[in-house]
């Protein structure tokens, strides 16, 4: 379960992430609140902010992922951290020194998200060269733990702080923790590192990424279903916030609780995953994509704010799952000179939409109901799995069977066959799916 650990680099790179990342929840939280204080619970300028900041993604990630193949990972993220400290170093001290605005907030947020935007492919591709290709299931899974570790410490600290001292000293908090992971990254051993051989430079770059993603018919369909789960379903710092002021009349600290247990779930998910042998599948990805859109109207539709919050631990194993497969097939499925710029496009198809998805949402709960965000979130999410399923049925010859449930299972299992290959390459077990998705070790 914890096998990457055994690698100095790795275990520096975790422990600065736990004090780095529960800072970036903190913030993440306190900034919502702030927008909602500062615009008289507004949900339409959350999703505003929220746009601002993951913007940049649509045109920096992938040229993020350019200069991951080209130049020292390890560089360039010492330079991003920085940029992202001094983000949350200035918002709190204008905050604290009372002179705040809902501009300065907009600013801010996008100039974290150019750091963010280019950061974040760097820092998946990194993965790799920490711990080599034999230990990468495993170190995306502990990852995946570390970050959903933070999720659920960060918001519920980040709650009990703004009602105690305010949005200013969280943002001021966030920014000394990015102590740890720059002291990590000093601190790491290069000669221990698994370095690829850097792209050449070259004309087209960006556009060979798009090609080769698009020419393969299972890295197009994921990149699709992840873009439209991204965009519309994965809308939860918006939604819960709007839910918790705007519907349950709750404060900070219960909109900090209901992201802390959905925390709980995806937590729960990444340490099912890092104990999982062999890596997941299309199938685990695909089925993970629609069962998190059926749980996730589920929490839209629940009546009180107890309800919601239990239903928000499935949704959370299911969104990890979905997230953690995803991330394994294409760090295992691609050559190491690509590596960069797929998970550059990957995170332009994971975070690229929010710009869209977000200000639509917040319209959505202010005219329609603050569930609408969760319910119209969920639809999409379930009709991408399955339509993506579909695609496969129709376009890459596989043949949809039924077979019995196994001893223990109540529920019919439903796989996806291609005509040549007889191993089923998509797997929805209703009974399972929740709870361990992917558990199937057949090649």
């Amino acid at each position: 379960m914890f096998a990457a650990l055994h690698t100095r680099n790795y275990r520096l790179w975790a422990s600065g992430q736990i004090v780095s990342l529960v800072g970036t929840w903190m913030q993440r939280v306190a900034q919502d609140w702030l927008v909602l204080t500062l615009s008289d619970g507004n949900a339409l300028a959350v999703g505003i902010v929220m746009a601002l900041q993951f913007g940049p993604t649509l045109f920096l990630s992938v040229w993020g992922g350019v200069l991951a193949d080209r130049y020292d990972k390890r560089r360039i993220l010492i330079t991003t951290q920085v940029a992202m400290a001094l983000c949350g170093l200035v918002l709190g001290l204008l905050d604290v020194g009372g002179v705040v605005v809902l501009w300065h907030v907009y600013l801010i947020a996008f100039v974290l998200g150019c750091a963010s935007a280019i950061d974040a492919p760097v820092r998946q591709s990194f993965t790799i060269e920490m711990v080599g290709r034999d230990f990468l299931p495993n170190a995306i899974a502990l990852n995946s733990m570390t970050f959903n570790t933070a999720r659920i410490i960060g918001p519920a600290v980040s709650g009990v702080l703004i009602t105690l001292i305010g949005t200013g000293w969280v943002f001021l908090l966030n920014a000394a923790t990015f102590t740890g992971v720059l002291v990590a990254l000093a601190m790491m051993n290069t000669r221990e590192l698994f370095t690829a051989p850097p792209a050449e430079r070259g004309k087209g770059q960006v556009r060979a990424g798009f090609r080769y993603v698009w020419g393969r018919a299972d890295l197009r369909v994921l990149m699709i279903a992840v873009f439209l789960v991204s965009t519309f379903g994965l809308n939860f710092a918006l939604s819960l916030a709007v839910l918790a002021r705007n519907t349950f009349g709750q404060g900070a600290d219960a909109y900090g609780l209901l992201s802390t247990t959905l925390a709980v779930g995806t937590l729960a998910g990444a340490t099912i995953a890092a104990k999982r042998r062999t890596p997941p599948r299309l199938r685990t990805f695909l089925g993970a994509a629609a069962a998190f859109g059926a749980f996730e109207i589920l929490v839209g539709l629940m009546p009180t704010y107890l309800l919601v919050a239990v239903m928000l631990v499935p949704t959370g194993a299911l969104t990890l799952t979905f997230t953690t497969a995803a991330m394994n097939i294409l760090q295992m499925s691609v050559p190491s000179e690509m590596r960069g710029r797929v998970m550059g496009i990957y995170m332009l198809c994971f975070l690229g939409g929010t710009p869209l998805g977000s200000p639509v949402l917040g319209w959505l709960a202010d005219v329609l109901d603050p569930r609408a965000p969760l319910v119209i979130g969920g639809a999409i999410s379930l009709v991408s799995g399955l339509g993506a399923a579909l695609y496969l049925m129709r376009h890459a010859k596989v043949r949809l069977k039924v077979r019995r449930p196994d001893a223990g299972r109540y529920l019919p299992v439903f796989e996806l066959h291609n005509v040549v290959d007889p191993h089923p390459v998509v797997v929805c077990d209703a009974t399972e799916q929740a709870v361990e998705a992917g558990r199937d070790s057949r090649p």
